[in-house]
């Protein structure tokens, strides 16, 4: 039966969820493109310093001054937390293997004592981010149950993942482990381009947008001056 289950999982349903992300993230990639567009075209301002907004850009990618004052623990710890979902399913050798296998390239991994340590944060991370959303009442208030299923769902593909290849920790045989490693990834796989998970692959494009979609359009202005001071009323 688990023979059966992992087969169907790494066979037609890896490519039917993995096609299902490639598609939706494409989508939205297009649709984020277009809107920039569209705004652009009614802007009288086009002028929007990209040397700055790269540089920006850059500082969020390593948010040294971005990290919140009032918790700096918990923004640390999220940031170490996307940062490793990103590097363990590109640079586990097992990963570049099984896409190597599949797409006939690959590229260079992290070595195994190095990427166990780096799964082994991944997971001590996001054990401490699903508790602070349970304990804080800050926390609390601000996540969804959507919040709550993402972390787990996220946690489990990882630490299912390491348990299956470190059998001395693994309280499962091989291959249900391997299952669940499976099935769980290909849901995440699923919930990207549909949550907020999206925001991994919208980031560097919500950074330069931003700065577009703050820009007043074409007359806009003297809509606002005319609503706030009479017909008669310019900027």
């Amino acid at each position: 039966m688990a023979t059966t289950l992992l087969n169907f999982a790494m066979g037609p349903l890896f490519a039917i969820t993995f096609t299902f992300m490639v598609l939706g993230l494409l989508r939205l990639i297009v649709l984020h493109i277009a809107q920039v567009g569209e705004s652009i075209r009614r802007l009288s301002c086009r002028e929007f310093g990209l040397r700055g907004r790269l540089r920006e850009l850059i500082t969020w990618f390593i948010p040294v001054r971005h990290v919140y004052r009032r918790r700096p623990v918990v923004s640390v710890v999220s940031f170490v937390f996307h940062v490793g979902l990103i590097a363990i399913p590109l640079l586990l050798l097992e990963h570049i293997a099984l896409w190597t296998r599949v797409f006939g390239f690959g590229w260079p991994g992290l070595p195994p004592l190095l990427a166990d340590v780096v799964t082994l944060i991944v997971i001590v991370s996001g054990l401490m981010l699903l508790g602070f959303r349970m304990v804080d009442e800050g926390g609390r208030s601000l996540s969804s149950p959507m919040d709550y299923l993402l972390l787990v769902v996220l946690v489990a593909a990882v630490t299912s993942g390491f348990m299956a290849m470190h059998p001395g920790v693994n309280p499962l045989s091989y291959r249900p482990m391997l299952v669940t490693h499976v099935l769980s990834s290909e849901l995440a796989f699923v919930l990207l381009p549909t949550t907020k998970l999206a925001h991994c692959v919208l980031f560097p494009f919500d950074r330069v947008s931003s700065e577009v979609f703050w820009k007043m359009p074409l007359g806009a202005g003297d809509k606002v001056a005319r609503e706030l001071h009479g017909e008669e009323a310019r900027v």
